[in-house]
């Protein structure tokens, strides 16, 4: 998608839309391929409204289907300053023997402070020194042994337009079945839709499935709060591509097959890894990859994914790839027919 220097679609304000509350989805559909799918033709804008279970419909014979297999981890974990007061922690991911977190309320939680768990023996986490955005501190865990009291004291990171506190199927259901590599603090969301059955249905018709790492942090859940949105900067997050996944999308792509990205985290991942010389390259590291109108896709060719909140870097990487305009009357048309909303919601297709 060509755009202008001067070009409109560089403004935050035009990636906000009103949407009715009640339409923000609680909990999920169940089963899980029983989400509406919002199908759109990027060439004509036509749309279509079907079922997820439905979505072996759009896949030919020769297609790739890449996933995110990270797998999400208990990150929310509530605590108390020595003074008694309530703290959130927010882990985002693990850097040497410290953690990269949000907390809240971070005003007074300066280098140095401790923060306990009742109810967890000797469990803390010290404030080790304060990052550079709003919330952010880096911390390390004492006094315990650090993978099982995540897993007992965590929580499920349920986003907070989820107006309600995790329940004890939400430990199975904000993972996707094919989640196997721990280290996210959000679900790669599109892929929640997908059962078992329907996995086996699509590779019965002679679609190949691909996987690939992005552990979901800061870099996609923070909002964009520029007035131009070239100048936000996205937080960098850890992707790995196999050398299997890389030459499966290398000899698919030679054979005239269709890469299907599921999700946007798929999306960054695949656009970071790609060389117009050498195609898919195997590899990891980390992404700060931001995709926004003006940008040529090289990796994909279809998108699944959510729909997402307003002046969010997501929805602009769906404005990028099916264009601001087409963007826009989908959402209208999904607000307008009552889809569900973010991350327990509905899904759309970009085909």
């Amino acid at each position: 998608m060509s755009v202008d220097d001067n070009s409109p679609y560089y403004d935050l304000a035009q990636y906000h839309y009103d949407l009715p509350p009640e339409l923000i989805a609680q909990y999920p559909a169940e089963p899980r391929d029983a989400s509406r799918l919002l199908v759109v033709e990027g060439k004509g804008g036509a749309m279509h409204d079907r079922y997820f279970k439905e979505l072996a419909d759009y896949l030919h014979p020769g297609d790739v289907l890449v996933l995110n297999d990270t797998k999400v981890i208990p990150a929310r974990l509530l605590g108390v300053k020595e003074s008694g007061g309530q703290v959130e922690i927010l882990l985002l991911r693990k850097q040497g023997p410290e953690w990269e977190a949000l907390v809240r309320p971070a005003r007074r939680l300066r280098p140095g402070y401790r923060i306990l768990f009742p109810g967890f023996e000797e469990a803390e986490a010290v404030i080790t020194a304060e990052l550079g955005f709003p919330g952010g501190r880096r911390l390390v865990l004492n006094h315990c042994d650090e993978d099982g009291f995540i897993a007992r004291a965590g929580h499920i990171p349920l986003p907070p337009y989820i107006e309600r506190s995790d329940e004890s199927g939400d430990a199975e259901r904000y993972q996707t079945i094919y989640a196997r590599h721990s280290g996210s603090a959000a679900a790669p969301t599109a892929g929640l839709h997908f059962t078992t059955t329907l996995l086996e249905e699509i590779k019965a018709q002679g679609v190949q499935i691909a996987t690939v790492v992005l552990h979901v942090g800061l870099g996609t859940f923070r909002p964009v709060s520029c007035a131009d949105i070239r100048q936000h900067q996205m937080h960098s997050e850890f992707y790995q591509v196999s050398a299997e996944t890389a030459s499966l999308l290398n000899r698919a792509r030679e054979k005239g097959g269709r890469i299907t990205a599921v999700g946007t985290t798929v999306v960054r991942t695949l656009e970071t890894i790609y060389d117009k010389d050498r195609g898919y390259r195997a590899g990891q590291g980390e992404t700060d990859c931001f995709l926004y109108p003006g940008y040529d896709f090289n990796a994909i060719d279809q998108l699944i994914t959510n729909f997402h909140l307003p002046g969010s870097s997501l929805l602009m990487l769906v404005s990028a790839f099916l264009g601001v305009e087409k963007t826009r009357q989908a959402y209208q048309h999904a607000i307008k027919e009552k889809y569900r909303f973010f991350s327990y919601g509905d899904a759309m297709l970009i085909c």
